[in-house]
């Protein structure tokens, strides 16, 4: 384990991938550029249907396509948008239909050279960004098997007085330094827990990993465990996109796991197993610049670097919904305006970018959207098939065989915020649907953050869900194994000594 130099420094906002094709980065924006004209504009399409594409207007009269002049175009027109059929595969779902997205294309156009033409007279009344500081290294880091080293946290008790560990990997633009925001020192010590969170590869002060994926992801947690000296089993946490790197440690380290608490937990919208209910009911939440960044991370990965680089690792600051262009119900709007929770989002940012990178979060944007390489239904409790070769007919006749279980064992909860536009109610729908073994509990009027974070009594509950009544820190002076012969000799003295007393 290592401490970090303490040399202070600047962001920059000059990556170390400066260097990147320029002409790649350029090709595939423009290539994007198609998924950002339909988003735009379906809603000026639907404003204009309803203004003045009415059945009795002058322009459906004369232009429609029961007029002379739309008959004599009907046959082109089906040409072109036969041949426009082509990019269904670059849009989203809801997208599909070629007139729905190919009609307001040369509007969207127009209208955009009208936005980009107007002055900028009135920038000088927006507030100056503060700048992002990076502070001097300080983590705690172990070294992994492939030479990387790996930062981590530790919160609460120690080992040898831990009744349970909690494991926690951090979500997209975030650090080891989140944990369980505003959690009390207080509560973990109530309960018993220790707390260990770390930085995800090429995040805080871990160093990158060249292949990283899901399996590669848990491989790091267990290696985190067993390294801090993690002997029983521990229970994983997973918030939001975190929750990618919880389903990992489900699948590929079930037997150290005791249980799996996630909160709003990510899936990939475009899991095949989605119903079309559920894929509408997360895609309507979403901005349309969020969903055009999912686009580009399925389709055009490169390219998230140029926008990187001009928000979050531009070298300012602006607040949560501004950088991930995250649509935000009245309750997560106010938290994230305290000016508490404003001085934890800067601090944990500053520590997320400290390596002013962009790949590590093109990768974590690309596993958000990509083949996990295993799919949630393999984490349901099910009986395992029986083979059907001899000895396992023998072993059936005889009775010997026992039923064997595949998938997770353990617990899962998850709290989902009913008035969650981050990640939507409609996916922990699908999540319990694919898991009906998983206990949901449904927190009405909460939004993202609210109920995950500075929420003491919701800590508490928590707490209480998982661990039951409190039970304190382990004390290894008492709490010792005794043989029988050993427990008969502790109550003859006791009573010896009270017949002494009286």
């Amino acid at each position: 384990m290592e401490g970090g130099d303490q040399e202070e420094q600047r962001y920059t906002g000059v990556p170390p991938d400066k260097a990147a094709n320029f002409k790649d980065v350029v090709r595939e924006f423009m290539r994007g550029l198609l998924e950002m004209s339909v988003q735009f504009g379906r809603g000026c399409r639907d404003v204009v249907q309803q203004s003045l594409v009415t059945e009795d207007s002058f322009l459906v009269r004369n232009f429609g396509k029961d007029s002379c002049i739309g008959r004599k175009l009907k046959v082109p027109y089906d040409n072109v948008l036969r041949r426009l059929k082509v990019f269904n595969e670059y849009l989203v779902p809801e997208d599909k239909d070629p007139w729905h997205a190919w009609s307001v294309i040369l509007f969207v156009f127009v209208l955009a050279l009208a936005v980009l033409s107007v002055s900028v007279e009135h920038d000088t009344a927006i507030p100056v960004a503060k700048k992002v500081y990076i502070h001097p290294p300080s983590a705690d880091r172990i070294m992994l098997p492939d030479g990387r080293y790996m930062a981590y946290r530790e919160q609460g008790l120690p080992a040898d007085r831990a009744r349970f560990t909690m494991i926690i990997p951090h979500s997209f633009l975030s650090s080891r330094l989140a944990g369980i925001p505003g959690l009390k020192a207080s509560l973990l010590e109530e309960f018993g827990v220790r707390l260990l969170t770390y930085d995800l590869p090429g995040f805080g002060e871990s160093d990158p990993h060249p292949k990283r994926n899901l399996e590669s992801s848990a491989s790091d947690m267990l290696f985190l465990a067993n390294s801090l000296g993690v002997s029983d089993k521990f229970w994983v946490v997973g918030y939001s996109s975190g929750s990618l790197h919880a389903w990992a440690a489900l699948k590929y380290i079930p037997d150290r796991l005791a249980g799996a608490a996630m909160f709003a937990p990510m899936v990939s919208p475009y899991d095949s197993l989605m119903n079309r209910g559920e894929k509408y009911g997360t895609w309507e939440k979403w901005t349309h610049k969020r969903k055009f960044m999912y686009f580009l991370a399925r389709r055009f990965p490169k390219s998230l670097s140029y926008f990187y680089q001009r928000s979050f690792l531009s070298g300012k600051h602006s607040q949560i919904d501004q950088w991930l262009a995250l649509t935000l119900g009245r309750r997560d709007r106010a938290l994230i305006e305290d000016p508490v929770y404003e001085e934890f989002w800067q601090r944990d940012v500053e520590e997320s970018i400290r390596q002013g990178n962009a790949k590590p979060f093109v990768e974590e944007a690309v596993l958000q959207v990509s083949n996990w390489g295993f799919s949630l239904a393999d984490l349901k409790l099910q009986k395992k098939q029986q083979g059907k070769g001899i000895l396992n007919l023998i072993k059936l006749l005889l009775g010997s065989s026992e039923e064997e279980y595949t998938g997770f064992l353990g617990p899962i909860h998850i709290w989902q915020g009913m008035d969650d536009k981050v990640v939507p109610p409609s996916m922990t729908d699908f999540v319990h649907r694919v898991l009906p073994g998983a206990a949901v509990h449904k927190l009405p009027y909460e939004g993202h953050f609210t109920y995950f974070s500075f929420c003491d009594e919701c800590h508490r509950q928590i707490f209480t869900t998982l661990f039951g009544t409190p039970q304190g820190p382990l004390n290894n002076t008492i709490e010792v194994e005794q043989t029988p012969f050993d427990d008969i000799q502790v109550q003859e003295e006791v009573s010896q000594g009270d017949l002494k007393t009286d």
